[in-house]
């Protein structure tokens, strides 16, 4: 972080605002002096006594971590640029490789859908790179279609890791992680979670590549969990956390489950066998990001690299 808001400025050149992360704003932008385009996000952070706060420094050394072993379905991490400082208050910009597009985006383009190959393609690359967090003790905590990027060959790249944090096992952290679509049950009960919570998100965006919709559509907590029994049906009683979980087992009526045999006819019997192992109520058995790599799934055709 050596330079200052003068050099920032010299170096790079907004284009145009993208969106917003989980921490501040992202721009599009241009290195003046290669003329490199790049992604810019200009965060503002509230200092205290100590400085720059812990959260922060967290996700810059995470991402500095990660950069190390260049995984090719990890954002790169260009630079860290600090600006002006504004009261109590720093402005940061960290600067990273463009991609053009999210999944979200890539998604909404496929009129016709996308063939079983490249979803499959596409779910590996997902897989591989939250392997690559999960070995090194990293949960991204907000996976969904946005923070997914789709370079113009076609290839993912994990970004925004703005809410990630090495973890400690049975660790509790507050529910506003995952965009609501994307909760796993545990984080909707306010429970302590681990790996396991980004699996779920994973399983949730493989069956939106087939549909092309998200597949859990709840306004709150509760409208969540009602949609996610709706689909995959009541938990036994056992497996409800009832002692520790806000919203008892007997709040939700014993119906028949929709299936995801009916809601995505297109999906193939190993896709399906996947995606089931990914979307269990319990996180204890969730399969692991490890062993989905080596699924039937992804060994049933070849997968283009």
């Amino acid at each position: 972080m050596a330079q200052n808001s003068k050099q920032e400025k010299s170096t790079y050149e907004a284009i145009n605002k993208i969106g917003r992360g989980a921490y501040g704003t992202v721009y599009k932008a241009r290195n003046n002096e290669t003329g490199q385009e790049v992604a810019l996000k200009k965060v503002w952070i509230p200092l205290n006594e100590d400085g720059i706060p812990m959260n922060t420094l967290r996700e810059i050394a995470l991402l500095k971590q990660l950069n190390t072993f260049n995984h090719p379905n990890i954002v790169k991490l260009l630079d860290i640029c600090h600006g002006q400082q504004l009261g109590k208050d720093l402005m940061m910009f960290l600067v990273f490789e463009h991609v053009e597009q999210d999944l979200a985006m890539y998604i909404s383009k496929q009129a016709q859908g996308f063939s079983t190959t490249e979803i499959r393609n596409l779910s590996k690359e997902i897989v591989n790179g939250v392997d690559f967090l999960h070995s090194h003790r990293i949960v991204h905590r907000d996976l969904k279609p946005q923070n997914l990027l789709v370079t113009s060959d076609g290839h993912i790249k994990l970004a925004d890791f703005g809410l990630a944090k090495t973890y400690d096992f049975e660790m509790r952290l507050t529910s506003v992680v995952v965009t609501l679509w994307y909760r796993s049950p545990e984080i909707l009960l306010g429970l302590p979670y681990a790996t396991s919570v980004d699996i779920w998100s994973i399983g949730c965006i493989i069956v939106e590549l087939y549909t092309r919709k998200p597949l859990f559509c709840g306004k709150s907590e509760k409208e969540q969990l009602s949609e996610i029994v709706r689909v995959l049906g009541k938990p036994p009683k056992d497996e409800w956390p009832e002692r520790s979980a806000p919203i008892k087992w007997s709040a939700f009526a014993l119906s028949e489950k929709v299936d995801l045999e009916v809601l995505v006819p297109n999906m193939c019997e190993n896709a399906l066998g996947l995606v089931k192992s990914m979307l269990t109520f319990d996180p204890n058995k969730r399969i692991s990001a490890l062993e989905a790599l080596t699924h039937e799934y992804f060994l049933e055709e070849p997968i283009n690299t």
